[in-house]
C-alpha cells in the first residue's frame, strides 16, 4: 500500500478545560461571570457560556435520577466530557477527543474516520477554592486559576495515560529492616534539631521509603516531585549544566547534598531564594507550609533525596544549617541503599523475560508495583505490552469499580495472551501471561504461583 493510503491515527487530544460556578451568574445577562477558568482561552465568549450551560444542564438532569450524585462523565463518538465537583457549586469540567483512525478510501472519496470510543480511562483532577474567595474574592481565585492551570494543563499527555494514572499510586523501595531504621533515626535527629520541619518525606529513585504526611497528602506530593520537580532538575544536569558531582566538604565528611527548592548557590549571599507554599491537610481545614526539597547523587550512587515541610519563612542561616546536617548524613544515607539494592540484584541473578507481568495496587496504603511499565513519566510511557492488553487491563478495572465485593476475572486475548484481574480485600492484581497452550485451570494456577511468590505476605481471597 502506498504511503498516501496508509491509515492514520490520532491519540486522545485535550479540546477544553474550565471551571465554573453556577452561583456566581444566576440571573440571565451574567452567566459570563460562572466562568472561572476556561482552556483555551481564544474561544468566542459566546461558546464557552454556551459550553458551560450544556454542562448544567447535564449535571441538573441527571440529578433528577440520581441526586446525591451527580454526573461524572458523559460519552459520545467523538468526545468523552468528565466532571468533578471538589466543592461545593465549584465544577471542574474536562473535554477529550477520542482516539481516532482515519482509513483511506479508493477512487479519492474522502478518508472515512473511526473513533475509538472505548479507549480511554477516566481520570480526574483535585482541586480546593473556598480559601482563595474568602481571602481575595473571586478576582483572586480567577487569577490563582489561570497561574496554576496555564502551566498544568501544558503537563498532560494523555497518550500517556494508562492504568496507572487511575490509580495514582506511590510506588514504595523495599528496604531491610536495619536500613529502615537509619533512615527512621535520621529522620527524628533532623526534625530534632531542626524545630521548624513539621513533616518529613524520604524518597530513593523515585521510590518512597518514609513518610510523615497522611497519604492523600503524599500522593499529590509524591506526584509533584517525580512528574514535574525531579524531571525538571535532571535535564540540565545531563545536558551537563548546573552538575551535582561536586562535592562540599562539612567538617571531615564529604557529601553531594544540594536544594531543589529554595537556594540555588549558599555561598553567593546576595542569591535571593523562596520555597514553594503548599497546603497540607490539618484538623481545622488546610495548613500553609514551606516545601524543602534536597538531594545527592554522586558518581558512584543513584538519587536520594528528602523533602521537608517546614511551618515558617526560612532563613539563609536555617539553609546553612540544614545543608551542614543534611548533606553528610543523607550522602551515607544514599550510600548503603545502594549496596543494599545492589546486592539485592546479585542475588535475585540475571534478569529472565518472565512469563507473566503484573501491576499491583493496593488502595489501603496506595501502593503501586508495576513489571510492565520499562518507563514511566508524565510525558513518557514505555511499556512492555501491546496497547491492546493495556486496554483489557482498563476494561477490568472499570468492572471491578462496579462492584464493592472481591471479584476475579480470566480474559483469552485474541493475541493468545491470558489477561487475568484479581480484586480482593481492596487490593487489586492484574496479570498477563504468555501461555499460548494454556487452558483456564493452568491459568489460575500460575497466578497462584505468581502470588505465592512476588505477594507471600499479600493474602489474596480464593
Amino acid at each position: 500500500m502506498a504511503s498516501g493510503m496508509q491509515e492514520k491515527q490520532y491519540t486522545p487530544s485535550l479540546l477544553s478545560f474550565f471551571i465554573y460556578n453556577p452561583t456566581f451568574g444566576p440571573r440571565e445577562g451574567e452567566e459570563e461571570k460562572k466562568i472561572l477558568f476556561y482552556h483555551p482561552s481564544d474561544v468566542e465568549k459566546n461558546e464557552k457560556i454556551r459550553n458551560v450551560g450544556l454542562c448544567e444542564a447535564i449535571v441538573q438532569f441527571t440529578r433528577t435520577f440520581c441526586p446525591t450524585k451527580p454526573a461524572k462523565s458523559l460519552h459520545t463518538q467523538k468526545n468523552r466530557q468528565f466532571f468533578f465537583e471538589p466543592e461545593d457549586n465549584f465544577w471542574i469540567v474536562m473535554v477529550v477527543r477520542n482516539p481516532m483512525i482515519e482509513k483511506p478510501n479508493k477512487d479519492g472519496k474522502p478518508p472515512t474516520v473511526e473513533y475509538q470510543e472505548e479507549e480511554i480511562l477516566v481520570s480526574l483532577f483535585n482541586g480546593t477554592f473556598g480559601r482563595a474567595v474568602e481571602a481575595g474574592g473571586v478576582e483572586l481565585l480567577i487569577q490563582k486559576l489561570e497561574k496554576f492551570f496555564y502551566r498544568y494543563l501544558q503537563t498532560l499527555h494523555l497518550q500517556s495515560c494508562d492504568l496507572l494514572d487511575v490509580f495514582g499510586g506511590i510506588s514504595f523501595f523495599p528496604l531491610d529492616k536495619m536500613t529502615y531504621l537509619k533512615i527512621q533515626s535520621f529522620v527524628n535527629r533532623v526534625e530534632e534539631s531542626l524545630s521548624l520541619i513539621k513533616y518529613t518525606a524520604f524518597l530513593y529513585n523515585d521510590q518512597l521509603i518514609w513518610s510523615g504526611l497522611e497519604q492523600d497528602d503524599m500522593r499529590i506530593l509524591y506526584k509533584y516531585l517525580t512528574t514535574s520537580l525531579f524531571p525538571r532538575h535532571s535535564e540540565p544536569e545531563l545536558a551537563g549544566r548546573d552538575s551535582p558531582l561536586r562535592p562540599e566538604v562539612a567538617g571531615n565528611l564529604l557529601h553531594y547534598g544540594r536544594f531543589l527548592t529554595g537556594p540555588t548557590n549558599l555561598k553567593d549571599p546576595e542569591a535571593k531564594f523562596r520555597f514553594p507554599k503548599i497546603f497540607v491537610s490539618a484538623e481545622d481545614g488546610y495548613e500553609e507550609l514551606h516545601l524543602i526539597v534536597y538531594k545527592v547523587e554522586c558518581p558512584i550512587m543513584s538519587v536520594s533525596s528528602v523533602s521537608f515541610l517546614a511551618s515558617v519563612e526560612l532563613t539563609r542561616d536555617f539553609c546553612e544549617q540544614l545543608d551542614s546536617l543534611v548533606g553528610p548524613q543523607l550522602t551515607l544515607l544514599a550510600s548503603d541503599i545502594c549496596e543494599q539494592f545492589t546486592i539485592n540484584r546479585r542475588i535475585s541473578g540475571p534478569e529472565k523475560e518472565p512469563q507473566f507481568k503484573f501491576i499491583y495496587f493496593n488502595h489501603m496504603n496506595l501502593a503501586e508495583k508495576s513489571t510492565i511499565h520499562m518507563r514511566k513519566t508524565a510525558s513518557v510511557c514505555l511499556t512492555s505490552v501491546h496497547p491492546d492488553l493495556m486496554k483489557i487491563l482498563g476494561d477490568i478495572n472499570c468492572d471491578f469499580a462496579r462492584v464493592d465485593e472481591d471479584e476475579e476475572i480470566i480474559v483469552k486475548a485474541m493475541t493468545d495472551y491470558w489477561v487475568v484481574g484479581k480484586k480482593s480485600d481492596q487490593r487489586e492484581l492484574y496479570v498477563i501471561l504468555n501461555q499460548k497452550n494454556a487452558n483456564l485451570i493452568e491459568v489460575n494456577e500460575e497466578v497462584k504461583r505468581l502470588c505465592a511468590t512476588q505477594f507471600n505476605n499479600i493474602f489474596f481471597l480464593d
